[in-house]
């Protein structure tokens, strides 16, 4: 027999059908929708547990915790952050403080650790005259570390006893010291500084002079991208008495001074060492209109070596002085003039060459120069002094020799036909070797060189 349904009974069954598939949509989308809150209080509580780093820091009302990533568990709780941050990083190594607000009330210390990291995308350090250290007891203890992303207002970072330690993307703001590097065990060298912004600190990178058992290097630092903006009574970079920021580069950065009335700022004070540090790109550059001591560069009476000056360094607007150099300490850049003059050149006797005497324009190269001879003194019936000059090459090569001959007292200029037989055919010139004899058993003769030359 063949049923057949009515109108009435098949609109309830089509009714039934629709509302469980739309409670079934329901249960569907709800489910997302609830896995998607979840997601997004995993997001929010602190990123998930497959994060790279040890630790997560956040403020959770009047508190600071520090989550494990590995385990979910919140490990570390305190009133002081100063306490979270540094649990944090001797456990986990790798730590990422969320965006918020940091108070310090005792240093943050990051003590003889590797590869550790800190990191974040802006939260910020109150650091109350507070430091963040990192230190190793030596630099083999402290190495490759790195923090970034942080703005830290009134505190200071320390890089002490550590090698490769990589301050990046950062900003200081109203800081005493904001960045000071110190040497207190060995020594603290290849520290990268870079994408960093000084706002009105007193001193914006100082590289300490040593104390202790600790050497004064700071070798192979480097400072690229950075950018400063001054205060009075400032200092943007502080080489110290002793410290040798030296074998290093100041790269592509910018000075801002002499802004709304101020007039008292330098930008870099040299104090210790720079030997072959090259500064290249940077402009140091005032808005003062009347200045009163303000220097883009002061070499102190300790200072031991200037930096060595390259292409793209800028002085725009009004200085007391570019350079404020009371000492009269050599300048080197490349392009640069430079001068040995009364340079007594010791002389063999019996026909035999004396000392070499070498003369050079480091930590630069020489490009060209121009030698003068004077022979002073009574000569011996017959003597005949002899002068001779050679080139030493950079790859340790040492040219042919031009020889001049003298007779009786003159000042003699090397022509240009003598310097060229002195040329290579393609090399550097490191040193300028004079040596001298006398055909006498004895003499009275006195021999100077004078050299005027440019350098590269």
């Amino acid at each position: 027999m063949k049923i057949t349904l009515s109108t009435r009974v098949f609109v309830i069954i089509c009714a039934v059908a629709i509302f469980l598939s739309a409670f079934n949509t329901y249960l569907i989308l709800d489910n997302v929708r609830l896995l998607q809150d979840k997601l997004s209080t995993l997001q929010r509580d602190y990123s998930s547990d497959d994060s790279i780093y040890g630790y997560v820091v956040f403020q959770d009302g009047d508190l600071y915790k520090a989550k494990n990533q590995t385990s979910g568990s919140v490990d570390f709780v305190s009133a002081a952050a100063s306490l979270v941050i540094s649990q944090a990083v001797a456990k986990g190594n790798l730590v990422y403080i969320k965006f918020g607000n940091y108070s310090l009330t005792t240093d943050v210390q990051v003590i003889n650790e590797t590869n550790a990291r800190i990191v974040s995308d802006g939260a910020t350090i109150i650091g109350n005259g507070k430091k963040l250290i990192i230190k190793g007891d030596n630099y083999a203890f402290s190495q490759n570390n790195f923090i970034s992303g942080l703005t830290i207002i009134n505190g200071t970072l320390r890089v002490e006893n550590s090698f490769g330690t990589t301050v990046s993307d950062m900003a200081f703001v109203n800081c005493s010291t904001a960045i000071e590097l110190v040497n207190t065990a060995t020594w603290s060298e290849g520290t990268k500084i870079e994408n960093c912004r000084f706002v009105d600190s007193k001193e914006s990178i100082v590289f300490r002079t040593p104390t202790g058992n600790a050497t004064g290097s700071y070798a192979s630092t480097e400072i690229s991208r950075c950018f400063f903006n001054l205060v009075d009574d400032s200092v943007g970079i502080k080489v110290e008495r002793g410290a040798e920021y030296s074998d290093s580069q100041l790269l592509n950065s910018r000075l801002w001074m002499g802004e709304n009335g101020k007039t008292n700022q330098t930008g870099l004070l040299v104090g210790g060492s720079m030997f072959q540090t090259l500064i290249s790109g940077v402009v140091f550059e005032s808005f003062a209109d009347a200045p009163v001591n303000l220097y883009a560069i002061t070499l102190g009476e300790n200072a031991v070596t200037p930096p060595t000056f390259e292409g793209g360094v800028s002085f725009l607007g009004n200085w007391s002085a570019r350079i404020y150099n009371p000492s009269s300490k050599w300048i080197s850049g490349l392009g640069s003039v430079f001068r040995r003059e009364n340079i007594n050149i010791p002389i063999g006797l019996g026909n035999q060459y004396g000392a070499t005497e070498s003369i050079h324009a480091r930590p630069l190269t020489i490009s060209s120069f121009k030698p003068r001879i004077r022979v002073q003194g009574s000569f011996a019936n017959g003597e005949t002094v002899t002068v001779r000059f050679r080139l030493e090459l950079l790859d340790n090569v040492i040219s042919g020799n031009v020889e001049k001959s003298f007779t009786n007292s003159s000042t003699l200029w090397l022509d240009d036909d003598d310097i060229l037989t002195l040329f290579p055919s393609q090399n550097v010139i490191w040193a300028i070797l004079v040596d001298a004899k006398s055909s006498s058993a004895t003499t009275n003769t006195v021999i100077q060189i004078d050299v005027y030359g440019t350098a590269t």
